[in-house]
């Protein structure tokens, strides 16, 4: 914006030239000159040689119409003659009449009658102007408006100590968001970040501000759209194709408009200066709208609506956005002196009243215990705008209310855009909101998380557990990469295959993040001519999903597999020997493995219809009956991929049997039974005989659920399959999955590996330890010192506790060390990281040649030689 005293100049008609509704604005409010484009007017006709006849035409617009709005829409009207498409029957007169008319007269009510060529008058009458034009004070205002609305809102979560709580609550983690919301709550937390004022007040005003402030981003870019395609446009433009994006803003505007008039009252009561309050309240009801007048706004729009007239909708939505920019001003006023007001009226040397009439004692020691407060990064900045804004006017006089009032004014008009002023404040709140400084929040990615200090021993805690389990069973570790080629991963997950995280190009190849560990590992045996071998690995993996609890875009998992040729089912029960055992080791509770052979599932779509080439899109559907109903599946089944009625009911008539492996495998072998006339089938039933046997004398059957609804999405299983799923009251879904793929590794190399393998989601299972461990009121070290060397004395000290933590740490103990000469500052150590033994060594220790060793537990304390003090814990450590 031009400085107070220039005058802005925009040109309308340039090549090329793309307008926005802030020149439209600038124009209609006065605060530019407007200029025709000289090649713009060359394409018209001269006035002198009109090619049809004249006729007289008479300018009209709504008599509701403000002087703005007619400004706006004439000059959306000189810009669609200058752009017109085929200017050769649009003379030069009307653009130049229209803009001197501009440029000369702010006021523009009536015109003279002025004689246009049928051209003309059809261009006039279909430009759509009088809609247009408010639209673009309404894209302009509105566009403000949300610039300004969560500054405003966080000023009131100072002044009446609100719950902030929600604005950390909004991103849900499922991919199901409200983006604008999520944008709105992370800026009042930029605004509100380090502020000491807010509080634990809860109220719907405060916690619904991402909701209704992120509503009126959103309605406000909508109505941008559509409103700056009609402004450019050469063409005929409609003007009902702006209705709906006016009146969802209307929408919005009324929800804002009510919350923020709410919270304005709140922030009277908030006012600690009985005077200032008593005054601050008398002009506020004068002054700003009520709901009954926000209400009757609104009901105008819908009234205005409902007739079709839409020249006067689009008035009575500016109407509106009047009213609320007048409610939302109040609010910014009434918290502003809410938080400042006592400090201010001080300043001025106005007298205080206390709220109980007269008692300034109290007023004072009020505004002492509030300086000592601190407002927020963001609103502290606009707090001291508005401070210096009303010290630099200087000349205030009279008595407390008529400098009030003086201070009201001032600030209606710094929160009135068609000020100047105005975007002094929203360059400030822009600043500050988009600001990469400290005051910018970090946050995770979603779908990820850190892990602190007491989650990370647990973490560690069950990775010794995988470990020591996975050794036992004869496997080496192995490591592949992060990223694989693209074309590596592609192909191998199904419908799964678009959760594939891929990479810019980088040096000619096209590399994706690994989705599992075991299509890397197909691919390490097939490079490397490998024909047996037993691995496990524990790695991160990444997948594109929406994320949700225990489902992260970035985890860990801890695959163990056997490549290679073995005895009939054995490596297929040894890792399902392996799951249980591991599930037990990790203590976690009770669980259940179901299991199912793909080979059984294809013979089951063979035997119900289901034809060959759509078996595998069909798995990926059953796969889901663990959290769809049967009528979901089966929608699906049938309405997107093509399968009759008949079929899918046949479907349901399999996947629905469950039960114990050697009972349900019995009646599956029953005489006449259809899976034994499939050859497919008949193989798979044949495997899990085997199979149940060795789990039974084993001891872990069960653990084992036959499920024929289990289906395993993934492409390249081709035998068994089985997922583990935790049965406690925290759901995280399975916890662990895996199955045979015998032909996944020839798919890398000439010759065919058969493999099986099983993949443990260990992020799930933290979720569930961590929550077993809050529900046995357990807490975890997070460290696994053993003693703490308590130097007492200052940082001279330091190279004595360099000489005798050395000699621990050469023992092979784990052993910290505090130099200071608080002894509290030594205990809180020692009880924060729950360290078991304290060495104590003073000045008088030292004297004696000795030093202290305390059990905290027991709180008994011995004094040792310092010559063997090492020994002496060591033994008592042993013990």
């Amino acid at each position: 914006m031009a400085e107070r005293g220039e005058m802005k100049v925009i040109t309308l008609g340039g090549k090329g030239s793309s307008l926005s509704s802030s020149s439209f604005y600038a124009v209609a409010t006065g605060q530019a000159q407007l200029r025709n484009d000289s090649s713009a007017l060359d394409r018209l006709l001269s006035d002198q040689n009109p090619t049809t006849p004249l006729k007289p035409f008479q300018f009209s617009f709504p008599k509701t119409f403000t002087s703005i709005e007619i400004r706006a829409s004439l000059t959306i009207l000189l810009n669609k003659f200058l752009l017109h498409s085929n200017p050769s029957n649009i003379r030069s007169l009307l653009p130049n009449f229209i803009s001197k008319t501009l440029n000369l007269k702010f006021e523009t009510g009536n015109f003279d009658s002025i004689d246009v060529t049928e051209e003309e008058r059809l261009l006039i009458e279909r430009s759509a102007a009088h809609v247009y034009g408010v639209c673009s004070i309404l894209d302009h205002e509105s566009a403000a408006l949300a610039s300004i609305v969560d500054a405003v809102a966080a000023l009131s979560c100072e002044a009446a100590k609100a719950d902030v709580a929600a604005f950390s609550s909004m991103d849900t983690g499922d991919g199901f968001v409200d983006k604008e919301g999520i944008g709105v709550a992370g800026d009042m937390k930029v605004l509100l970040n380090g502020s000491k004022f807010v509080g634990k007040f809860q109220s719907e005003a405060f916690s619904k501000v991402p909701k209704i402030n992120g509503r009126l981003r959103e309605v406000v870019k909508s109505l941008h759209s559509v409103t700056r395609v009609s402004l450019n446009s050469r063409e005929e433009v409609y003007e009902g194709d702006a209705i709906p994006a006016v009146l969802a803003l209307s929408a919005a505007l009324k929800s804002l408009g009510k919350i923020s008039l709410c919270r304005g009252k709140m922030n009277l009561e908030a006012v600690g200066n009985g005077s200032l309050k008593t005054d601050l309240i008398s002009i506020f009801e004068k002054k700003c709208p009520n709901e009954n007048v926000l209400r009757n706004a609104y009901k105008l729009v819908l009234d205005s609506d409902f007739e079709e007239d839409t020249g006067k909708f689009v008035h009575e939505v500016n109407a509106l956005l009047g009213t609320v920019w007048s409610i939302v001003a109040w609010e910014g006023i009434t918290a502003f002196f809410a938080i400042e007001g006592g400090e201010l009226m001080s300043a001025k040397g106005v007298e205080e009243i206390g709220v109980n009439g007269g008692d300034e004692k109290v007023v004072k020691k009020a505004e002492k215990k509030k300086k000592k407060l601190a407002l927020g990064k963001g609103t502290s900045v606009i707090v001291q705008l508005i401070k210096d804004r009303l010290q630099g006017k200087g000349g205030d006089s009279g008595d407390s209310l008529q400098v009030l009032e003086k201070w009201v004014q001032d600030l209606l008009l710094f929160l009135d855009p068609k000020e100047m002023d105005f975007d002094v404040l929203v360059l400030k709140v822009k600043e500050i909101v988009e600001s990469n400084e400290s005051r910018r929040l970090p946050k995770l990615p979603k779908g990820t998380r850190d892990f602190a200090k007491e989650q990370m021993a647990i973490r560690e805690r069950a990775f010794s557990i995988i470990t020591e389990v996975f050794k036992r069973h004869g496997a080496t570790a192995l490591d592949t990469p992060a990223f694989e080629l693209r074309e590596t991963l592609m192909g191998k997950y199904g419908e799964d295959s678009k959760l594939i995280y891929d990479l810019a190009d980088q040096g000619g190849e096209l590399c994706s993040l690994r989705y599992d560990l075991t299509v890397p590992f197909a691919r390490y045996v097939a490079m490397n001519g490998i024909t047996s071998f037993k691995r496990y690995q524990i790695a991160k993996v990444y997948r594109r999903d929406n994320p949700s609890k225990g489902r992260y875009r970035e985890f860990y998992q801890c695959d163990f597999d056997i490549a290679g040729q073995y005895e009939e089912m054995g490596p297929d029960f040894e890792i399902l020997k392996i799951l249980t055992e591991l599930l037990d080791e990790l203590d976690i509770g009770d669980f259940e493995v179901k299991l199912n052979h793909r080979k059984l599932l294809d013979g089951m779509l063979e035997i119900c219809g289901v034809p060959p080439e759509k078996f595998r899109t069909i798995c990926s559907s059953i796969d889901k009956l663990d959290k769809q109903s049967f009528e979901q599946v089966k929608k699906e089944m049938v309405e997107e991929k093509g399968l009759n009625v008949e079929t899918a009911d046949r479907i349901g008539t399999f996947v629905k049997e469950r039960g114990q492996p050697k009972e349900l495998l019995l009646k599956l072998k029953q005489e006449g039974s259809k899976f034994l006339e499939n050859t497919s089938s008949k193989r798979a039933l044949d495997d899990l005989e085997i199979l149940f046997d060795a789990l039974e004398k084993s001891k872990c059957i069960d653990k084992v659920v036959f499920d024929l609804s289990l289906a395993r999405g993934l492409d390249y299983y081709t035998g068994v399959i089985f997922e583990a799923v935790f049965k406690g009251t925290t759901q995280v879904g399975s916890i662990a999955a895996g199955g045979r793929y015998d032909n996944l590794i020839g798919m890398f190399g000439t010759k065919q590996v058969p493999a099986v393998g099983v993949s443990l989601g260990i992020e799930r299972v933290f979720t569930i330890m961590e929550q077993l461990q809050k529900d046995r009121n357990q807490t975890t070290r997070p460290t696994e010192t053993q003693v703490l060397l308590s130097i007492l004395g200052d940082k001279s000290k330091l190279s004595l506790a360099a000489e005798l933590a050395s000699e621990l740490w050469s023992a092979k103990l784990k052993a910290e060390y505090v130099v200071s000469t608080r002894f509290s500052k030594h205990i809180d150590r020692a009880k924060e990281s729950r360290i078991p033994w304290m060495i104590l060594v003073g000045d008088k220790e030292l004297e004696k040649g000795i030093v202290k060793v305390k059990n905290l537990e027991t709180t008994v304390e011995e004094e040792v030689p310092r010559s063997t003090f090492v020994e002496e814990l060591t033994k008592r450590l042993n013990l």
